[in-house]
């Protein structure tokens, strides 16, 4: 199944109601999505696969396109010891290359974590398996279908809530 039938069909699964779009220009980055969208570069979802140090298992980071993920950070205020993942490892376990990655469809479900600050908006937009596919959604119903958990990214997202 293509990358992107299966975040269509995890969606559905998880009563997501979620129409993905596919685009002229790339998504690759927060700034190219957001320009593609219309949007804020804040509402676009940057979908950040590491590994545990620890458990050697993956762990997806849906980050604000505003933010930058401060690994010191999330260990000493977390309990989070990542590392950047391999990007074959990203695409075996994932079944999305990086650029793609979307926060639901996975091959391997991942443990799954949240930037807070997306809650903020009604509306953010997603990865949806393809660098120039993206799907809107809302972020409480998103957080809530995938099981992630909230979290600050950064000390700078921290200090706004």
């Amino acid at each position: 199944m293509a990358s992107i039938d299966r975040v269509a069909a995890d969606a559905a699964e998880l009563g997501l109601a979620i129409e993905i779009r596919t685009l002229d220009a790339s998504t690759r980055t927060a700034e190219e999505a957001a320009a593609a969208c219309g949007c804020d570069v804040a509402q676009i979802v940057k979908s950040l696969v590491f590994e545990d140090s620890g458990a050697g298992e993956i762990v997806l980071l849906l980050v604000s396109g505003r933010h930058n993920v401060d690994l010191d950070f999330l260990r000493s205020h977390h309990g989070l010891d990542l590392r950047r993942c391999d990007p074959r490892r990203v695409r075996d376990e994932t079944g999305f290359a990086i650029g793609g990655v979307a926060p639901i469809g996975h091959l391997t479900k991942p443990s799954i974590w949240m930037d807070r600050v997306l809650d903020g908006f009604g509306i953010v937009y997603a990865a949806a398996g393809r660098p120039n596919s993206v799907f809107a959604v809302d972020p409480r119903q998103l957080r809530q279908a995938i099981g992630a958990t909230a979290l600050n990214v950064n000390q700078k997202s921290a200090a706004s809530h």
